[in-house]
This record gives C-alpha cells, sequence and structure tokens, in this order.
C-alpha cells in the first residue's frame, strides 16, 4: 500500500512538473515573440525613415522618379496639412503642402515640408529638418515648401507591404516683400519641429490657427526681411505594390 502510495505521488510529482515546464515555455515564447515583434516594427520605422530621407527631396530633384517604402506590416496614408506665410496684417499665403505617414503599433514616421519625424507624437525626433531657414546677414527668410499634392492614400497590410510612389517634381519661386513675417506648419509632431525652427533663429509658438484640431508650429523671424517662398511640386501618384 505504500509502494502504490508512493508511486502515485511519483506520477503526481512528474504532472506537476511537465505542467510548470509547458507553463515556463510558454512564457518564453511569449516574450520571444515580443521582442521579434518589437525589433521587426523598429527595422520598419528605420527603413521608412530612411527611405523617406534618402529619396523624398524634390528641393534636389526635377521630373520624374520612382520611390519604393517597403514594410512587414503597417499602413501609409496621406493627411491634410498646411503650412501659412503671416505678416503683421495676417495671413498672407496658404500652401496645402500635406503628409505622408507611416504607422504600426506605436511605430510611426511623417513626411512633412522636407522634414522627417520619426516616433509617435510626444517622443518624436527630426531624421531631417524642415526646409526653412534664414540668410546669415537676416536679410532674407527661405521658405521651401514641398508639395506631395496626392490624393488621400491609404495603403496598409501584413506580411510584406510595398508602398509605390510615381513623383513628378516641379518648382515655381515668389518673393514677398520685405516686413516682419512668420511661418506657420501644421504638424502632429510639434517639439521637434519647434526645436529646428529655433535653430534657425526664429523665435515661436504652438497653435490651433484654423480651429480644426490640428496644432500649428508658428516661427517668427526678427525684423522686416525679404522672403523667398518656393514651392515644389511633387504631384505624387502611390499605388500599393
Amino acid at each position: 500500500m505504500i509502494a502504490d502510495t508512493e508511486a502515485q505521488s511519483h506520477v503526481v510529482g512528474v504532472v506537476l512538473l511537465l505542467g510548470l515546464t509547458v507553463v515556463a515555455l510558454g512564457g518564453l515564447t511569449a516574450v520571444v515573440g515580443t521582442v521579434v515583434d518589437g525589433h521587426t516594427a523598429t527595422a520598419d520605422e528605420a527603413r521608412v525613415a530612411n527611405t523617406f530621407d534618402a529619396s523624398l527631396r524634390p528641393v534636389e530633384q526635377t521630373g520624374h522618379r520612382t520611390v519604393r517604402v517597403r514594410v512587414s506590416e503597417g499602413r501609409l496614408t496621406t493627411v491634410d496639412r498646411e503650412l501659412r506665410v503671416l505678416d503683421d496684417a495676417g495671413t498672407q499665403r496658404t500652401v496645402p503642402i500635406d503628409a505622408m505617414v507611416y504607422e504600426s503599433d506605436s511605430s510611426r514616421v511623417g513626411y512633412l515640408g522636407g522634414a522627417v519625424v520619426r516616433g509617435p507624437p510626444g517622443n518624436a525626433r527630426l531624421e531631417r529638418r524642415p526646409r526653412v531657414t534664414a540668410t546669415r546677414d537676416d536679410t532674407a527668410v527661405i521658405v521651401g515648401a514641398p508639395v506631395l499634392n496626392a490624393s488621400d492614400v491609404a495603403v496598409s497590410g501584413s506580411g510584406g507591404v510595398t508602398a509605390t510612389l510615381r513623383l513628378n517634381v516641379s518648382h515655381e519661386r515668389e518673393t514677398l516683400p520685405a516686413t516682419n513675417y512668420s511661418v506657420a506648419l501644421e504638424t502632429a509632431t510639434p517639439r521637434p519641429i519647434e526645436a529646428a525652427f529655433q535653430r534657425v533663429g526664429a523665435t515661436t509658438r504652438v497653435t490651433d490657427l484654423d480651429g480644426d484640431g490640428v496644432d500649428s508650429v508658428v516661427a517668427t523671424f526678427p525684423g522686416e526681411r525679404t522672403l523667398y517662398l518656393i514651392r515644389h511640386d511633387m504631384r505624387t501618384e502611390v499605388r500599393h505594390g
């Protein structure tokens, strides 16, 4: 009888041990899966940021160009954004530049006004600054305004996604007479954009200029300056695959 009890206890112990092992392996598998997913998301975010930075450079390009954005999963969309030129009398120019945004879980990359911003709102950083600068002699402000000029786009999927961007870039330059100018850029990630404007000598504030729920970073340049507004029309067509 004692031998039977010991045998049963041994069997129960083995079953419990096997159960604990299965639970531990399941937990380890979950952890490994989370780490792999995290590395994949980070790699996708870096790949998109590099593609935007290397390929979407309309300031330096003219004519036709094809760009392919490849990710493991996620969503590529266009969103409405505007760049404004303001003086003491109010808004003098409004340019619908729009933005292109890649998102997947917490990963995010945005292309806006020539800038490439990586990371979600509240924790984003610049990969490339906006195309707005001031001359060293404080006589001019140069505003490059890359305009996506694309219809509403939504390319998404998993297991490998490719979006093909076809660009046809042209340029138009306008000179505005010397006065006190501000440049406002609508963005979901104002903090790094604000820092970029401050680095070129502007004072900044963040406000929703048109009440649409999207803040603009308003950069004011001291003194009276001539403003050169250069529109880089990209005429972007986006296709899946």
